[in-house]
């Protein structure tokens, strides 16, 4: 099974997609809807300090009534994110975000975040491993 790492190098966006904290919801809505994606790393100072996803909006913005143009991301931005590391197995980071119930991981070395993971990614990767394995039992059977 491959790590983090090599699933981060096998994606076609290699940048980090992210946005400061002090700026409005709906700068981080029109990211969002730009690059197809459902959250976004918050970054201060070259730091991570949060996630910015559409849970959050539809939560923290739509359903309490507030403004997204007046609203920070800081706000409502999940606070306390769970990282992964580069030589993580994907199988460890899918226990990992199935069990404490999230969607997105970032993948963090020595503090520095190489990129984001979403459950699709981890899942696309654990379904691939999954087809070769069926398919080297079946010839070892067949041989």
């Amino acid at each position: 099974m491959k790590t983090l790492q090599q699933v981060l190098n096998l994606k076609t966006h290699q940048g980090i997609i992210s946005i400061a904290p002090n700026r409005p919801v709906y700068d981080a809505l029109v990211i969002l809807a730009e690059y197809k994606i459902g959250a976004l790393a918050v970054i201060k100072d070259g730091e991570l300090v949060g996630i910015f996803s559409e849970r959050d909006y539809a939560r923290e913005i739509v359903l309490k009534g507030r403004s997204s143009k007046t609203t920070k991301v800081a706000e409502v931005m999940t606070q306390k994110v769970i990282t992964g590391k580069p030589d993580e197995l994907v199988e460890s980071a899918m226990n990992t975000m199935l069990e404490k119930r999230f969607r997105h991981l970032p993948v963090v070395d020595h503090g520095k975040m190489l990129g984001m993971l979403s459950i699709g990614d981890i899942l696309k990767e654990t379904i691939s491993y999954q087809q070769e394995l069926i398919k080297q039992l079946e010839s070892y059977i067949h041989s």
